[in-house]
């Protein structure tokens, strides 16, 4: 449990699971319902890491979190045994790309910045190889080359560390099935030993067999640099866990729910999950050459426009026997030809946001993506940068699909499986010369490169700020980013410290304002993704494109209307621009029922920025200025 700690402190200083009558949580609290609130320990409880402060109002007792009281909440009733239905979680229909996204950037933000720094070094051990500058039987290379391929050599062992604190589970558990993946002895059982027969025989995905685990048979492949098997694997090892952990008593707990974990998810991985994949890149290998066959430019653009994809998901091994057999048969391969210039694709996009954003942390990502990236070295730009704003990434695919055509059309070849990126290059010169298949491949990487750095430089791009202005004071020169969020509501404007909820009135919360609505409906302050829609309907919370959290809290405890009188009109995981309708309230209705309409519009991520000005006016409409967000 990621909160267990926290957790426990806080059963005990609210008096114990004996003194719970009742527990749910809403959007930045919990809500207790105490048998005696005197043997609630509020002092201690004010003064816990990892807790705000603590409220006592209308009959509850409020421990306030934050934005991920969702999580301390659920280690919180599982501690205690107190019943999960009576919490009241937030909506989380999203959509599955969104879904997918989520969790390939919370699995490689960790990484990136080593990611980022093995790839350099990749990069440049290849560019001194090519200069002479090295051999590849010096100690320095053999030095530099394992830092460089360090990462991702092992990539399965580090996904599986940050896989695992994603899904909440051990984190050990995670690498430890990574590193069971890349065991080297799987690596020279297949590289020297007879297989013991082959399964699907003749067919495409025909796999020889090594070894069996209880008479069952284990297809072996390289799992060094995946990345889908070993997320995969964790996400269902942390399943298998979670069960175990519900019925194996606590004082075995420690070591026999990794011991029961292990012994089910490393076989499932290894018979189960990396043999489908293997299989699926092996069909989708097959269809490819037979669709070459059938029209090359069409097998480019469509292998130069996935390439990435099947990358991502580790489809793209089906596609090296089929070169390989290519090369052996026919002394040249023009299948991975058609692939050549995804990565300057992805580069240029990379290059125009390194030239367009103002964003400090995102051009510190861009420039070692930029340069790993001419090297053939990708994955800094995809999983770092592209993917995650899904636009740079799709127009990087865009941009490939096109190289992929020109290659294909000019019947571009590869002679040797060679290097990578600008390495990569002398491997389609033909042993009869330079033909017209080497300038194919020329134009087409070049094409590639420059249609992906024009679509994203003049494709709307989106910054994660809004825009430049000069600081005031003699260093005039020094640029401030700032982001204005729109008022959400139209009415009279209140000091965030005159409102009557300790949580929100000492900026515990984060800063902003309040307002005293005038009519019963909420818009979009910013553009963005809508990340939390609370099930009560009463808050929203929205991340701007630019990466500001801002919380939309209508009202004091509507939590208790239980979405009576709320009406959204959207739903959890939707991308909102600013203006557009995302709620109504019935304002006479909830005043009816006794409670105040008084809402708060805060920065909850407030911490990030240099400061959050509020507007100077006493009543604003719809859409008026109301924070100022200094980034």
């Amino acid at each position: 449990m990621k909160y267990e700690k926290l957790a426990k402190e806080i059963i005990h200083n609210v008096g114990g699971k004996e003194n719970v009558s009742s527990l749910t949580h809403c959007i930045t609290r919990l809500r207790f319902k105490l048998i005696d609130e005197s043997k609630a320990n509020t002092e201690i409880l004010k003064n816990m890491d990892g807790i705000v402060t603590v409220i006592q109002s209308g009959g509850q007792y409020q421990v306030v979190i934050g934005n991920h009281v969702p999580e301390v909440y659920a280690d919180v009733s599982a501690i205690g045994g107190f019943q999960s239905a009576a919490a009241e979680p937030l909506d989380e229909k999203i959509g599955l790309f969104n879904k997918f996204i989520d969790i390939i950037s919370g699995v490689f933000t960790p990484a990136l910045g080593v990611l980022c720094a093995t790839g350099m070094i990749k990069g440049f051990t290849a560019l001194f190889l090519s200069l002479g500058l090295l051999t590849n039987t010096s100690g320095t290379y053999q030095i530099l080359n394992a830092i460089g391929d360090c990462l991702f050599y092992f990539f399965p062992i580090f996904l599986g560390y940050t896989s695992a604190k994603k899904f909440n589970a051990n984190i050990f558990l995670g690498m430890a099935i990574g590193a069971t993946l890349v065991y080297p002895t799987f690596s020279s059982i297949t590289a020297s030993g007879q297989p013991l027969y082959t399964l699907f025989s003749g067919s495409v995905i025909e796999s020889p067999v090594y070894l069996t685990f209880l008479g069952i048979p284990v297809i072996l492949m390289s799992y060094s640099s995946s990345v889908i098997p070993i997320i995969l694997s964790t996400y269902v090892g942390a399943k298998i866990e979670a069960v175990f952990k519900k019925i194996i008593p606590s004082v075995v707990r420690t070591f026999l729910v990794p011991f029961c974990t292990l012994l089910i998810i490393v076989p499932l991985a290894l018979i189960v999950i990396g043999p489908v994949a293997t299989w699926a890149g092996q069909l989708l290998g097959a269809g490819t050459l037979f669709v070459y066959n059938l029209s090359p430019v069409i097998a480019g653009i469509l292998l130069g426009a996935f390439w990435q994809v099947f990358v991502i998901f580790g489809l793209h091994w089906g596609f090296v026997p089929i070169a390989i057999n290519n090369l052996t048969v026919l002394k040249a391969d023009p299948i991975l030809a058609g692939v050549f210039g995804a990565s300057f694709a992805q580069t240029g996009v990379v290059l125009a946001i390194l030239l367009r954003t103002k964003n400090m942390k995102l051009r510190s990502l861009s420039i070692p993506a930029v340069i790993s990236g001419i090297f053939g070295v990708t994955e800094p730009a995809i999983y770092g940068i592209t993917l995650p704003r899904k636009k740079p990434f799709v127009l990087s695919c865009i941009a490939a699909g096109v190289g992929g055509g020109i290659i294909g059309l000019m019947g571009t070849k590869g002679y040797i499986l060679g290097g990578l990126g600008i390495f990569g290059i002398p491997s389609y010169i033909s042993p009869e010369g330079m033909d017209a298949g080497f300038y194919g491949a020329i134009i087409g990487i070049s094409v590639s490169f420059v249609l992906g750095f024009l679509l994203m430089y003049f494709g709307g791009f989106k910054d994660d700020v809004v825009k430049d202005q000069p600081a005031d004071g003699p260093k005039g020169d020094i640029l401030v980013k700032q982001e204005t969020v729109s008022s959400p509501l139209k009415g009279e404007v209140v000091a965030l410290s005159d409102v009557k909820d300790e949580a929100f009135s000492t900026g515990a919360l984060g800063k902003g304002i309040a307002i005293e609505p005038a009519e019963g409906k909420v818009f979009s302050p910013v553009d963005g993704i809508l990340t939390s829609l609370f099930s009560s309907g009463h808050a929203i919370g929205i991340t701007s494109d630019h990466g500001v959290d801002i919380l939309i809290h209508v009202g004091k405890d509507t939590v208790k209307l239980k979405g009576k009188h709320f009406t959204p009109r959207v739903k959890q995981g939707d991308t909102v621009k600013k203006g557009d309708l995302l709620m109504e309230f019935d304002m006479d209705a909830i005043r009816a029922a006794g409670y105040i309409l008084t809402t708060p519009v805060i920065v909850s991520n407030s911490n990030n920025y240099l400061d959050v000005i509020e507007t100077g006016k006493k009543s604003i409409g719809y859409k008026e200025d109301l924070l100022t967000v200094m980034i």
